[in-house]
């Protein structure tokens, strides 16, 4: 292997230089507001393409545990709370079955960029062993079914169901859970696993309801009109003029497809990503260990440390992500920081350069056309935007029917016509108009306030968060919303493999469950829980506010606005948060409970849930 090289003084400012040009080439003057919701008049783009609504009358009854959400985050509550003996959970989903964000993304080449073997989760409970190293979609769809079903989430889930307000009932000692089906049923408890990519957004280019063409999100993939599936083979595309809106994670997988199959691609591109090798290959259950008992657990946990800034002596996932970890660091508020911060700085920022030289020389390398390649090499640091990965996209553009067309100096395409889109002085003629513009990162329904959250007395959630910022005891619990648990990133751990922080979330929470039970109590931290916590994540928060602010624009600094400092996640890495929670299981979580108000009530309902009890899994 070829050692990087490491750039001097004088090429480090003259980087510096390259990269404060190109962000301000990118830079809007509307940030954020760039982007559109599917909803209203566009609303229609996140309409559920895979599944039609069946009838069915509106529910009144009452269960244990409410999950709003059916993405891997609520089927892992479930599984976690079944573990722990609850019988009644009803999971409630937008989509029409289970898989959240897998279940939405079916666009051509869709495949997870975290090797299967760690990102699937429940894999030593289920028995499942991915035969490749980077799963496709459909397989990781499978496995959250397959999670759901041997957990026997199905039979009380809600899907194609949307959750309009919780509201605590003080009489009850309950929350009313109504949703746009016309339910209004109760739960003891609620756990909201609304994820962090849910949302649909579009690009607020101006004409965009007059294109007489076709058009849709690769989120609600349109097979009906492309043909084919997921492996390709759209026949429907054949001779038309597709144009390619995005060229992050969704975009980069999805152009090798569209080139094999349409007449011509044209991609418009603002920001060129960072495009690593893949090397997806098929592997055996021998050589990732899987003939040992708890071998998914300890190479789960080795990725965890490695990606988090832990030591974990042998790296037994060895890709892409392990490879450049300590460039992570900028990326993850949630990541270990040691020694003296000049020296690390100085040390990150060459090795960030190395990086970044020797992905730009990978463009240069695959991509024939000169001109091309330049307007594809990615000009900011790595840890600006999520590292991507492939081994097809590149050579696309080496096909005569591909054309690159950049948009930094027009900060996108200016606006669309009946008949394409114009950027510049050009106007590009299409028949199919595809935007890969990704998720709302991070906005879920509870902290977009589409799904609002009324406690005690009343009290909305969001308007005490917004007059006092978010207020929780490490990011499940708040003081006035008795058993109200959230799943998220919220003041919790994160990490580029998020569906092992849910999973560990998902233990949280069931542990939570099975205590209140125990005590005959509800959920509930106190102010001075809260103001603790808060307290913590705030002594060793890190100062990366003057990092994101000179990034190119993107989701991670609000589009050029840059990410303030805060108390906003667990700042000493993912895997020293999870070793936090489990000792404070055993030694505080006494603290969140409080005596209920009905002790023949409280009674009758820890009857109800401790039917059928098992053990919970190995933790």
């Amino acid at each position: 292997m070829t050692t990087p090289h490491i750039p001097d003084a004088e090429e480090l400012e003259a980087l510096r230089q390259r990269y404060r040009i190109e962000r301000e080439r990118r830079v809007r003057p509307d940030g954020i507001r760039q982007y559109r919701a599917t909803e209203a008049e566009f609303g229609y783009y996140a309409d559920d393409p895979y599944t039609e609504p069946t009838e069915r009358e509106p529910l009144r009854d009452t269960v244990d545990v409410a999950v709003v959400g059916g993405g891997f985050g609520g089927i892992l509550a479930g599984a976690r709370l079944r573990q722990r003996g609850v019988e009644r959970i009803r999971i409630v989903e937008k989509g029409g079955g289970f898989g959240g964000t897998w279940y939405w993304n079916r666009y051509p080449g869709v495949h997870c960029d975290i090797e299967s073997h760690v990102y699937l989760p429940m894999l030593d409970e289920t028995g499942y062993v991915p035969e490749w190293k980077y799963s496709p979609g459909e397989e990781i769809r499978r496995h959250a079914v397959r999670i759901a079903r041997k957990f026997s989430l199905g039979p009380d889930a809600l899907f194609s169901t949307g959750v309009t307000s919780l509201t605590w009932d003080e009489a009850s000692e309950a929350w009313i859970v109504a949703t746009d089906r016309g339910d209004a049923f109760r739960a003891t408890y609620v756990v909201t696993a609304t994820g962090t990519l849910s949302e649909p957004k579009l690009p607020g280019i101006p004409g965009i309801e007059e294109f007489e063409g076709h058009t849709f999100h690769t989120s609600r993939w349109d097979y009906a009109y492309t043909g084919g599936t997921p492996e390709g083979g759209m026949t429907g595309l054949a001779g038309k003029r597709v144009g390619l809106v995005g060229t992050g994670a969704t975009g980069i997988q999805v152009l090798p497809k569209l080139a094999e199959d349409a007449g011509h691609v044209l991609v418009f591109q603002r920001t060129p990503s960072t495009v690593d090798v893949r090397a997806n290959r098929r592997t055996t259950a021998r050589e990732v260990g899987a003939d040992r008992e708890g071998w998914a657990r300890e190479r789960r946990d080795n990725y965890l440390r490695i990606v988090s800034g832990e030591p974990a002596g042998r790296d037994l996932v060895a890709d892409s992500w392990t490879r450049s970890a300590v460039l992570l660091e900028k990326l993850l508020p949630s990541f270990r920081r040691r020694g003296d911060r000049k020296d690390f700085e100085a040390a990150y920022e060459a090795a960030d350069a190395a990086k970044m030289n020797e992905l730009r020389a990978r463009v240069a390398a695959c991509v024939t056309d000169p001109g091309t390649a330049e307007k594809l090499k990615p000009w900011y640091r790595y840890a600006c935007k999520r590292p991507a990965f492939s081994d097809t996209y590149y050579p696309a553009f080496n096909r005569p029917n591909v054309t690159l067309v950049d948009t930094a100096d027009t900060h996108g395409i200016e606006r669309v016509t009946p008949h394409g889109v114009v950027v510049g002085d050009t106007a590009y003629g299409l028949d199919c108009l595809i935007f890969a513009t990704g998720f709302s990162v991070g906005t879920s329904g509870v902290l977009s306030g589409k799904l609002p959250v009324h406690g005690r007395g009343g009290t909305q959630l969001l308007h005490r968060w917004a007059q006092e910022g978010p207020r929780t005891v490490h990011g499940f619990t708040s003081h006035g919303f008795p058993n109200l648990i959230q799943m998220g990133t919220l003041q919790n751990a994160s990490s580029v493999n998020f569906t092992h922080i849910l999973d560990e979330q998902a233990v949280h929470v069931a542990a939570l469950v099975a205590a209140a039970e125990a005590e005959g109590a509800v959920i509930e931290p106190s102010r001075e829980d809260e103001a603790a916590w808060i307290a913590t994540l705030a002594e060793d928060a890190p100062d990366h506010a003057w990092f994101h602010a000179e990034c190119t624009p993107g989701y991670y600094n609000r589009e050029g606005r840059g990410r303030p400092n805060g108390p906003n996640a667990y700042p000493d890495g993912a895997f020293a948060f999870h070793e936090l929670l489990g000792r404070w299981r055993e030694e505080s979580m006494g603290r969140v409970l409080r005596a209920r108000a009905s002790a023949d009530g409280g009674s009758s309902r820890r009857r109800g849930l401790s039917r059928g009890a098992q053990a919970p899994g190995p933790r």
